[in-house]
């Protein structure tokens, strides 16, 4: 009988230890994923809705001074050089093509509305706007480039 316990003992300390390694490996895995995801900038149709749904709940801040690159909502500040062009390039053509202008500043990404025209302007350029934050979004009152 001493003898059968001793093996139900090591298979119950052998359980444990897998059990144990197995909840810090799914915890890790859990961390990884949900710090990966929110790094990402959004790509679906539906997340950019989100953020512009979120950005229209949300009561707008006065107006300040961001600085910054302008550029579009596919790319954001990692170009492709498929295209064999320059940043300006790559937003304009991607704006063309149906993504929004975005503003990039440090590891922060808005949204941007303004006149279009002005945008395209700027677009992949370092600026300086000055515009209302209202969630995600920035308002434009003006862009200045070259800062």
């Amino acid at each position: 009988m001493r003898k059968n316990r001793f093996w139900i003992e090591v298979i119950t300390l052998c359980a444990g230890v897998a059990f144990g390694l197995a909840f810090a490996l799914a915890l890790v895995g859990a961390v990884v994923v949900a710090f990966g995801q929110s790094a990402e900038p959004p790509q679906s149709a539906a997340q950019t809705d989100l953020l512009q749904t979120v950005a229209q709940v949300a009561p707008p801040d006065r107006q300040q001074t961001y600085v910054g690159m302008v550029t579009c909502s596919r790319c954001f500040a990692k170009h492709s050089a498929k295209i064999g062009g320059t940043a300006t390039d790559c937003a304009r053509s991607c704006i063309r093509d149906g993504a929004n202008f975005t503003f990039v500043n440090g590891d922060r990404t808005y949204l941007l509305e303004g006149d279009p025209a002005e945008l395209k302007r700027v677009a992949g350029q370092r600026v300086q706007i000055v515009g209302a934050l209202n969630g995600g979004t920035i308002t434009v009152a003006s862009v200045a480039a070259g800062t």
